[in-house]
């Protein structure tokens, strides 16, 4: 059986986890993110990696934030 992984390229990563590419580097050099190098010399990040306990930052936006004040008594 072949398991087939979704990539991403690193600026795709920085826009889904909300990092700076300087991040995704660092991740990427400290083994915390899996990846392949392209014939080309492109890097794709593997998807199930990004979102390994650690790795991403949840941010609440305004909206959400708005919306749990409405729910309180």
């Amino acid at each position: 059986m072949t398991l087939i992984r979704k990539s991403v390229s690193i600026l795709k990563a920085c826009e889904l986890t909300g990092v700076s590419r300087r991040t995704i580097y660092n991740w990427l050099s400290s083994g915390k993110l899996e990846y392949v190098r392209t014939a080309g010399g492109s890097v794709r990040i593997f998807m199930d990696t990004l979102w390994r306990t650690g790795n991403v930052i949840v941010q609440s936006t305004d909206t959400e934030e708005k919306e749990k004040e409405k729910e309180e008594p």
